[in-house]
């Protein structure tokens, strides 16, 4: 599993412009079954997005169609975790 922490570069002005074609590639990616959960981080300087079941070249290549990092407006950081205990409906994120 990946936790992948998004850190904005620019203004969030210029986030926004993006913010619609970033939400649809996440769509894809949902419905791909790559991406668990997303969202804002608080303040909003960034994201958060967990992945499982791919490994971190795959993952590096999915990223690289978002239109935050195509375009260069923010930094991805990616760390891998193994999750070995979880509340009962998380048992399918343990490996």
């Amino acid at each position: 599993m990946y936790i992948i922490n998004i850190t904005y570069k620019v203004p969030l002005e210029t986030i926004e412009k993006y913010l619609e074609s970033h939400i649809q590639f996440l769509n894809k990616q949902y419905q791909l079954g790559n991406f668990y959960a997303s969202g804002k981080k608080v303040p909003r300087k960034g994201g958060i997005i967990l992945s499982k079941g791919l490994n971190k070249e795959e993952l590096l290549k999915i990223l690289d169609q978002d239109p935050f990092k195509a375009n260069d407006l923010a930094v991805y950081e990616l760390t891998e975790f193994i999750p070995s205990k979880t509340c009962k409906e998380l048992n399918f994120l343990k490996e």
